[in-house]
């Protein structure tokens, strides 16, 4: 393989990456927007169609370990390909965490919301936009907008917070809505460990770009 052929291969190989990127970002707002409407169909589609997901991840990982073991790749062209590895696997999560979300609400069922979902629509718009930029970054080998997107993990964090002590409070109010609060607060952590998805994601870019590896550090999320 010539060096243009390489190019125009790792070239397809992002273009994929991003399309896979544009339908796990789709799929997260769905999974909440299911909830908030209570619409059990989405939501049993929803969950048939992460099988899709996962098989575009495995397609995405071959076509790059392909690429590592006929070209071997030196330096730059290295990292690149060692980030889409990490990068195509933390999509595949935030998908799983989307999955999750539909399984919620498939478990409420019938049941009315105990409160009118607010602060979970908005972690839902931040960490689906943390995504998007991300990505972007991603193609666009913007190491300043990496850098720029991390911090938008505090506002999603806080408003997780939010969330669960207002939850915590209306159990203390009436210990009957326990389960629906868990199941609320299930949804919420799997909104903030999507945006710590996004967060890893950035710092890949910025190992891609610089060689500089980050660890923020944070614990595995329900899926």
């Amino acid at each position: 393989m010539t060096r243009k052929m390489f190019e125009e291969s790792l070239a397809q190989l992002h273009k994929n990456v991003l399309a896979l990127g544009d339908v796990v970002e789709q799929t997260l707002g769905e999974s909440v927007a299911f909830l908030q409407k209570q619409d059990f169909q989405g939501s049993h589609a929803l969950i048939q169609r992460d099988h899709a997901i996962d098989e575009k991840r495995y397609a995405l990982e071959a076509d790059t370990l392909m690429l590592i073991a006929t070209q071997g790749p030196i330096a730059g062209d290295m990292r690149a390909l060692a980030a889409t590895l990490f990068i195509v696997n933390e999509l595949e999560r935030i998908a799983d965490y989307a999955k999750g979300i539909a399984r919620v609400n498939l478990r409420i069922g019938d049941e009315p919301l105990m409160k009118p979902l607010i602060d979970i629509p908005r972690m839902t718009v931040i960490a689906q936009g943390m995504l998007r930029r991300s990505l972007q970054a991603y193609e666009q080998r913007d190491l300043d907008l990496a850098h720029a997107i991390i911090p938008d993990d505090d506002s999603v964090d806080a408003l997780y917070d939010q969330v669960y002590a207002e939850l915590m409070t209306l159990i203390m109010q009436d210990p009957s809505k326990m389960r629906q609060a868990n199941l609320l607060l299930m949804v919420a952590h799997n909104l903030e460990r999507s945006a710590d998805r996004a967060t890893n994601i950035c710092e890949r870019v910025i190992y891609m770009l610089t060689g500089e590896l980050l660890d923020m550090g944070w614990e595995e999320g329900i899926g």
